[in-house]
This record gives structure tokens, sequence and C-alpha cells, in this order.
């Protein structure tokens, strides 16, 4: 099972009338490189307590990511992640602190220091929902129901 996400960023000094609502915006240059380098931290079986939401009712905040990219086409930036599942807010949460990595406010080291701290308080704040995108859902094939073509239905009144 998984579900995968893309984020597109506007990158650009003028937000754009053609992305209003269709994609997130951030008019300070964004260091796609460091963006990449502190979601390749993220790449594995952790504990996302601090990127989960006050709001997320998940039992537990163990989560495998197994995919986050960062890349440039333009001025746009796409980020996609992939994932057994996700927390409530995680991946606006995650995206808002690669924000701050790609703006420089923080190294991309960093990451790794707001992962440990389990602390929602440790990370940056939740970015805008506007370019987030539910892409691809996996399920696992053994709960796949069998269809029955040949079912008819009839109405009585």
């Amino acid at each position: 099972m998984a579900r995968s996400y893309e984020y597109w960023i506007l990158n650009d000094p003028v937000r754009s009338p053609l992305h209003h609502r269709r994609a997130g915006w951030v008019f300070r240059p964004l260091d796609e490189q460091a963006m990449s380098q502190a979601a390749d931290l993220l790449v594995g079986q952790h504990d996302f307590t601090s990127f989960r939401s006050a709001q997320c009712q998940a039992k537990s905040p163990i989560r495998n990511l197994r995919r986050f990219d960062v890349t440039r086409e333009g001025r746009m930036i796409r980020i996609r992640l992939t994932a057994n599942a996700f927390l409530h807010h995680m991946v606006r949460n995650l995206v808002g602190t690669l924000v701050w990595v790609g703006v420089g406010r923080r190294p991309a080291s960093w990451v790794a220091d707001v992962l440990a701290a389990r602390d929602r308080a440790a990370a940056a704040p939740t970015f805008d929902p506007c370019g987030l995108y539910l892409t691809r859902v996996e399920y696992d094939p053994a709960f796949e129901v069998p269809r029955t073509p040949d079912l008819k239905l009839t109405w009585t009144a």
C-alpha cells in the first residue's frame, strides 16, 4: 500500500494569476539542490511527529517515506513524495520545512534535527495547500474485490 503526492511551487518574484490556487508561491529564489539534500535525509522509516498536525488522530507517527524528490522545471519546483501512509498535514509540513531550507533560513542538515526533536514546534510552518495533488494510491492486491461482470440488477416496484 502506498500513496503518492506532488507539490508544485511557483518560484518567481511575481505571483502569477494563471497559477493562483493551483500552485504554491515563493517569491524568494529557492535552492532546489539544498531542498533535495534535505529531502534525502527524511527518506526511510522514521517517527514523523515533528511533521504531524495537532489534529492528527493516527495511533502511530511512524511512517515509511519511500520517495521525496525535488526538481526544478523552469520557474516551477516539483516535489514528489511516496509513503506507506501520511499523517495529517504531514506533506504540507514537510514542504514548509524544505522551503525554509530553500530560501536559506536553515541548512539542509537542519531537517535531521527537526526529525529527531519529535516536536512540531521544531519544524517550519505548514505550507499553503495550493499546489498539493494526490497522484496515486496503491492497494494491497490481497484486498482486491473480485469483479462479477455477469451481475444483473432488477428493480421491483
